[in-house]
């Protein structure tokens, strides 16, 4: 089984956020979920681009912008490092 979720075709600039995300302190793991053809994060959003949409019990929801479209992100953390690594993210 994949350690990474069942969906796995994410565009270069997205491998790259990911593994930086991966390398913070408190961050366990980034799982990748769905993706979404033809979405957008919006006029700013370029290729690898990630958006932190809220936090979950352990960890992190998020979104990644590929190339074809958006790609979802659970960010798991250790227990009460969530609040930090999603400042992490966001200074990327």
């Amino acid at each position: 089984m994949p350690s990474r979720g069942r969906h796995q075709s994410s565009s270069k600039e997205c491998l790259k956020a990911i593994r930086k995300i991966e390398a913070f302190p408190g961050v366990v793991g980034v799982i990748i979920g769905h993706s979404y053809g033809g979405k957008s994060l919006g006029k700013n959003g370029k290729t690898g681009d990630v958006r932190v949409q809220r936090a979950v019990s352990g960890g992190l929801k998020a979104v990644t912008q590929s190339s074809k479209g958006l790609q979802e992100l659970f960010i798991r953390t250790e227990e009460g490092q969530a609040e930090g690594v999603w400042r992490q993210i966001e200074a990327l």
